[in-house]
């Protein structure tokens, strides 16, 4: 069946909605990263909002055609009450790009062998084959959840910081970053070659980190110290707080200031993804040591060293 042939289930009244999608064509941008561009008649609504907008991509699952996945406001309810032979896995992803006259939608992939069912999916994606997304509706006249970058007016300087999992949302940040408040941005990847090209504007400064072959956080974490005491010498920071301790083999480290309680952040304004380890590092790091304001802090846990890829929920 062509993707043209899949009926149109999308329901404009949701802030998210079900795209019935195929791959165009796959870009090999480094050893540990593809971009995918999907296309299909229907993402003309699929709204732009970039920044770190997160979707789920719903991936083929043998002998059950994708077509059946469930639409509507109870998606979810309806997927999870699915057997798990006919349950499509769902795994979160950040928009790279989205081209509505086009009918385009860029996701960026990290490869890391055969661990997990997108990795494989996408390391053997091919044109024509069909997935869904579940991604923002533009003709929904609400906001939309979804994005978690959000710094309030007052900051004076930025820090971002992740590894390759955080890569594709802190580039679309980074290149929407007029300049004018300065940024650090620290991005470690596995490999050398993984250093990928960012437009960007002066006042933005982005370091790469390769690890070659060194553990998680091992370049990352003693960036973010350094960068943290420069900033504390030029930014007021306030007494350190104590902070509750999270278990990242059994909570999900994902804490993200409200807009609209954080007026103020006396200058710096960080935004943390990545390992959940090495990101809780950093957190306890920038709070409790560097004394950063707990409330000016996000700090999210993508995924967890020697566990297995989320189910997607």
């Amino acid at each position: 069946m062509s993707i043209a042939a899949i009926p149109s289930q999308v329901v404009a009244a949701q802030p998210y909605s079900i795209f019935h999608v195929e791959v165009a064509r796959t870009r090999r941008l480094s050893p540990s990263f593809l971009r995918v561009t999907f296309t299909g008649e229907h993402l003309a609504h699929f709204a732009d909002l970039g920044h770190d907008q997160r979707i789920k991509v719903v991936l083929p699952l043998p002998g059950v055609d994708i077509a059946e996945f469930p639409d509507g406001p109870d998606w979810y309810q309806r997927w999870r009450a699915l057997p798990d032979e006919r349950r499509h896995p769902l795994r979160t992803y950040t928009v790279r790009a989205v081209r509505q006259a086009e009918r385009e939608v860029d996701v960026d992939f990290v490869l890391h062998g055969d661990g997990g069912p997108a990795s494989r999916w996408a390391s053997a994606a091919r044109a024509g084959d069909r997935v869904a997304l579940v991604g923002p509706d533009a003709r929904y006249p609400g906001p939309i959840a979804g994005r978690e970058w959000a710094p309030p007016a007052d900051a004076r300087r930025l820090l971002l910081a992740g590894d390759e999992t955080a890569v594709p949302a802190i580039s679309v940040i980074a290149e929407s970053l007029s300049g004018d408040v300065p940024a650090t941005i620290l991005l470690e990847v596995p490999h050398r070659e993984d250093v990928l090209g960012l437009r960007t504007r002066p006042g933005v400064e982005v370091t790469w980190l390769p690890r070659d072959g060194a553990a998680h956080g091992a370049r990352l974490v003693p960036a973010v110290r350094e960068a943290a005491a420069e900033l504390a010498r030029e930014l007021a920071t306030a007494p350190a707080a104590e902070l509750d301790d999270v278990d990242v083999d059994r909570e999900l480290l994902w804490e993200v200031p409200d807009p609209a309680a954080v007026t103020s952040c006396a200058g710096l304004y960080a935004w943390l993804a990545g390992e959940a380890g090495v990101v809780k590092a950093l957190r306890r790091h920038l709070v409790q040591e560097a004394g950063v304001d707990r409330r000016a802090v996000a700090f999210m846990g993508y995924w967890r060293l020697g566990r297995s890829e989320p189910t997607g929920a």
